[in-house]
């Protein structure tokens, strides 16, 4: 398939319907059904079991447990860098956030204010800045960790549509991040403020964070915010802070005085969680 039709047939294809029904069969306990449906992936994606703290498909009661497995801690050691990568996963672009606009692909960039669901303010934090977007396939690790120590300030569940995020989407799909659902969580940290955007798609069952839960579904018509400034929430550099279940991607927002970009990154170059981001 071409990559042109490949994105026209997501414009006209039920993207939320599709997503209910994977999510739907994700979910199952069926056994048999279960257990066909992990080997066949573990086939189709050559997914490394041997990094995974259950090694055996037959330790997954669910394909979303499958999906969200738990990595070795040695597997993923934390490099002595101010900031690491939260995911694995492959770099879609990085860069400086100007003028307020954050590269997409060729031809294509979408605003940090669309992003954040409108947030003037918040978007004004990052005017200057720097931001990382991070492309999850189906065959990575598909939890979520913190590149820094951060204390959690607000979350935002964002509507939108559920397009691909893969990277010929990223190159069809005007201003796809800034439309795709979103979880938008804010940090403070020793660096300044920073953003960790969780940007669903087709077939993300949903998303989750660790001091929340599951935060969709259900999938809200508005915008839905909460304020966990008095409640003291730090998380530690490396730490778990999300999960998709199904695969999509993170976008990290930095302010202009954070440490630079990891030299060696390159569009398109595959990372890990915990090597160095930025020094």
């Amino acid at each position: 398939m071409s990559e042109r039709l490949f994105v026209l047939l997501q414009h006209v294809l039920p993207k939320r319907e599709l997503t209910r029904l994977f999510g739907l069969i994700a979910s199952l306990r069926a056994r048999g059904l279960t257990q066909w449906l992990i080997r066949r992936f573990i086939a189709r994606y050559q997914v490394d079991m041997s990094e995974a703290v259950q090694s055996s498909p037959l330790a997954y009661h669910s394909f979303n447990d499958f999906f969200t497995r738990a990595l070795r801690p040695e597997v993923r050691p934390l490099a002595a860098a101010p900031l690491v990568c939260p995911v694995d996963g492959a770099i879609s672009q990085f860069g400086q956030i100007t003028r307020g606009q954050i590269f997409q692909a060729k031809g294509k960039s979408y605003s940090s204010q669309a992003l954040l669901a409108g947030d003037v303010e918040l978007a004004r934090q990052f005017d200057g800045g720097q931001f990382a977007t991070i492309y999850l396939s189906p065959r990575d690790y598909h939890r979520i960790h913190m590149p820094c120590e951060g204390q959690l300030l607000e979350m935002s569940y964002v509507p939108g549509e559920l397009y691909s995020v893969n990277p010929a989407t990223a190159r069809g799909v005007d201003g796809l991040f800034a439309r795709n659902e979103r979880v938008v969580c804010v940090f403070d940290s020793v660096h300044g403020p920073f953003v960790m955007v969780l940007v669903g798609a087709t077939i993300v069952g949903s998303m989750a964070t660790v001091w929340h839960g599951v935060v969709n579904p259900p999938r809200h018509e508005s915008v839905q915010r909460w304020d966990y400034r008095q409640q003291q929430i730090r998380l530690q550099q490396g730490e778990e802070m999300g999960r998709f279940l199904l695969g999509s991607t993170v976008v990290l927002l930095l302010p202009a005085d954070a440490p630079a970009f990891n030299p060696v990154w390159q569009p398109a170059r595959s990372v890990r969680m915990g090597e160095a981001m930025a020094f």
